[in-house]
């Protein structure tokens, strides 16, 4: 009847969090999914989602507080549980806590390179079940854009989450869009996945929706976070600059774009993209994509009237003050496809506003088919 609200493990590197807000107060009845703290990492601020459902109890942590992965930020009972009983379980937790084990508990992505003819792909695994979910990413970005989702995602069902070719730790050889989409199509083949849910960041959802388009029979459903194809808009400084940019003075602002709130873009997350910069071959995949995707400023592959023949659901969601593709492209949408604004998100609402996309994204597959 005692349930932990425990520090989650959001990507592979993550050992820790500071709490930086309570959402809400201690007696205050809370359902499953309801974000209940804020917690900064050392790369961003993301909102720690009620795994269950009661009255939240204890507030045991507080406000600036670093705690372990695993850790004990509150607790959530019903409300006739007497306090004694609470007083005793944070007791014990703290007794009986012990950090390498508690990581371990708190879940979190596991990884694996798959060796596929398009060369190294790195993918990110988690949750189990025969029902699979596979998130793409954008340009310049990688699997663990998708940190926190991947968690609130995984629930009855496998979520994979990939770096394409030419990003993250994957192959950095890569030609066009036909590339991409044909690497996505060799990692389920090797893991003997004959049709998947496709998620799409971005670059990463004209990704998906080519492949539905290409291989329908493979797909079984798009959520699209707002992705590029559906009209030739972009902003074409936020391409350039993202590439050319090669200190964290040139690229903080650059990033800055991608939210709505600006003081998301910590110096962690800005040494991060930094270093996969400078990695061998990633200037000359980017500047690759660059013209065969957003050649002249402008995008280049346009499928938005097409979308129009897919039988599969189609899910788009948007952040209304996108610095990158405008929000009105989410009008090109196929006619049957369930569309959602959210007003205070930018080009990335997968981060800004994990809660609400998490959840948009779950009450969609809960109704399609596998």
């Amino acid at each position: 009847m005692i349930q932990k609200l425990g520090m989650p493990k959001w990507g592979l590197s993550m050992t820790e969090g500071r709490l930086t807000e309570w959402l809400v107060d201690e007696g205050t009845e809370i359902a499953v999914g309801d974000e209940i703290a804020e917690v900064e990492t050392e790369k961003l601020t993301g909102a720690v989602e009620s795994p269950a459902a009661g009255v939240l109890r204890r507030r045991v942590a507080a406000v600036g507080d670093v705690v372990l992965v695993g850790g004990l930020l509150g607790v959530i009972a019903p409300a006739e549980v007497p306090d004694c009983e609470i007083d005793a379980f944070v007791e014990e937790f703290r007794a009986a806590f012990v950090p390498g084990e508690a990581e371990e508990d708190a879940g979190g992505p596991s990884a694996e390179t798959v060796q596929t003819p398009a060369g190294s792909l790195r993918v990110l695994s988690q949750g189990e079940g025969d029902d699979v979910l596979v998130l793409l990413h954008g340009f310049g970005g990688d699997a663990e854009n998708w940190r926190f989702n991947l968690d609130g995602l995984a629930e009855g069902r496998t979520v994979l989450a990939l770096d394409l070719p030419g990003h993250g730790t994957s192959t950095k050889r890569v030609s066009d869009l036909g590339a991409l989409v044909s690497a996505v199509s060799e990692v389920l083949d090797a893991r003997s996945i004959a049709r998947a849910h496709l998620a799409g960041h971005s670059m990463g959802g004209l990704v998906a929706a080519e492949l539905a388009l290409s291989a329908p029979e493979r797909v079984a459903s798009l959520a699209l976070v707002a992705p590029a194809g559906f009209g030739e808009e972009i902003n074409a400084e936020y391409i350039e600059g993202f590439i050319a940019a090669r200190t964290r003075r040139e690229l903080k602002p650059v990033l800055q774009l991608l939210f709505a709130d600006p003081g998301l873009v910590t110096r962690q997350l800005v040494d991060e993209v930094l270093r996969y910069k400078r990695l061998d071959g990633v200037e000359e995949a980017l500047r690759t994509l660059q013209a065969s995707l957003f050649a002249d400023g402008r995008q280049q592959r346009v499928l938005a009237p097409e979308l129009d023949r897919l039988e599969v659901p189609v899910l788009v969601i948007w952040g209304e003050r996108d610095q990158v593709i405008p929000a009105e492209h989410a009008r090109a949408a196929p006619g049957a496809a369930r569309v959602e604004v959210l007003s205070d998100a930018g080009h990335s609402p997968h981060m800004e506003a994990a809660g609400e996309v998490n959840r948009l994204v779950s009450e969609f597959l809960a109704k399609a088919p596998v």
